[in-house]
């Protein structure tokens, strides 16, 4: 497997493009995304837990009930969220681009991200769809990157190229998400495309599967959104056998998405609304992987510990607490804690117990933009990991004006 160049565009049959349309005010950003496949492509989605959830993901989940889907129409700026006529809404701007496309309303996928609770004008939408169909490109993949952003500071792509069954199989992908980011669907959007073979039923099973082990786990600052959706669609154009069942293609499969997946994470939890760091926890030696996701979940989640990654502040007694009150099943006399980072790698704990350690030595190490904190339990064999960002006094100020 190896890394590509060309986002949701690598994959064979996809075309993508990325517009202004007027949602928002900022003519400067681009607030109309869409992805396009050449032929119907299976389809496969997850989407948040919050019990307040933004009409496109209803409508999206009617959409593809049938394991289809051609195109994927997203904008930024207005989540659609909370509308008496978000549904009807959701549902013009798929008829739109499918009459502009010649393809059924019922397989675009929508979504929307942006404020929550403020109705979303059709107008721009309608005005844009016909520059946004024309505007379609294989080179179109980083202006649907850009079209999706909200707070985001950088776009979030990536596509790899892998083989299944003899054929060169890619697989690419967009995200956005900076804050308003938490486990069980952290608020983001994704969308996935590939031009692999395969059933709905297993790519479902592919998404579902990984998820647990990917956007599950990041978390910005606690808030799980309205409008979280991961979205893949394969159109099977790499002309591989088709993947029907477990077994080494589909296990091929799924190491490409995990891929994919992982770096999208890491690229959402780095940009999270004022950050300054990217914070990896890395578990192991727990009883079962059950605890060691709990574990790795409590401490990127506290506030208190992220507050100190930003003051690079080796204060390793907020992640003694952290896992002391996440109910995991685990021995703190057994903990055993390190900072690690490109400057070098510090013990801070042992046992469940501080050690001598330099603050100089610990404060280079900190001062780095990535940080790894490595936890061992001590427990067992199962391992996790977590994925979080510091927290800065410009998440409060992008926070508190984030409507007006």
């Amino acid at each position: 497997m190896k890394t590509i160049n060309g986002g949701v565009c690598a994959a064979k049959g996809f075309k993508a493009s990325g517009i202004h349309c007027g949602i928002r005010k900022n003519r400067t950003k681009r607030d109309l995304a869409l992805i396009y496949s050449e032929t119907v492509a299976t389809a496969a989605a997850t989407y948040t837990t919050n019990l307040v959830k933004g009409a496109p993901l209803t409508v999206t989940k009617n959409h593809i009930a049938d394991g289809k889907a051609q195109a994927i129409i997203c904008n930024s700026g207005n989540a659609n969220t909370c509308n008496a006529n978000g549904i009807e809404v959701a549902e013009k701007m798929c008829a739109l681009l499918a009459n502009e496309l010649n393809v059924k309303a019922n397989d675009v996928v929508v979504a929307s991200t942006g404020v929550i609770g403020q109705p979303l004008p059709l107008a721009p939408i309608e005005s844009g769809v016909k520059p946004l169909v024309a505007a379609l490109s294989e080179n179109g993949g980083d202006e649907a990157a850009e079209g999706i952003m909200t707070t985001d500071l950088v776009k979030k792509e990536i596509a790899v190229e892998f083989e299944i069954g003899g054929k060169v199989c890619r697989m690419g992908g967009i995200a956005k998400g900076s804050g308003m980011i938490h486990p069980n669907m952290a608020t983001m959007l994704v969308f996935i495309t590939t031009d692999t073979a395969i059933s709905a039923e297993m790519l479902q099973k592919a998404l579902s599967e990984d998820i647990k082990n990917t956007f599950n786990m990041i978390s910005v600052d606690g808030d799980t959104s309205t409008n979280d959706m991961v979205t893949v669609l394969a159109n099977g154009m790499a002309g591989n056998p088709e993947i029907t069942t477990e077994g080494k293609d589909f296990d091929e499969f799924m190491k490409a998405l995990n891929t994919v997946n992982v770096y999208l994470c890491r690229m959402i939890a780095g940009d999270g609304e004022g950050a300054t760091k990217l914070l990896e926890c890395s578990v192991k030696g727990a009883k079962d992987e059950k605890n060691a996701k709990i574990i790795a979940k409590s401490v990127i989640c506290s506030s208190l510990f992220k507050a100190a990654m930003f003051g690079a502040d080796a204060n390793w007694g907020r992640v003694l607490c952290a896992i002391g009150y996440s109910g995991a099943d685990v021995d703190i006399n057994k903990i055993d804690v390190s900072f690690r980072s490109n400057k070098g790698i510090l013990d801070v704990c042992k046992n469940g117990a501080g050690v001598e350690f330099s603050e100089e030595k610990a404060k280079e190490i900190l001062l780095e933009k990535e940080i790894e904190i490595l936890v061992t339990a001590g427990d067992g064999n199962a391992s996790a990991q977590a994925w979080g960002c510091d927290l800065t006094y410009d998440y409060v100020k992008i926070n508190g004006d984030y409507r007006t």
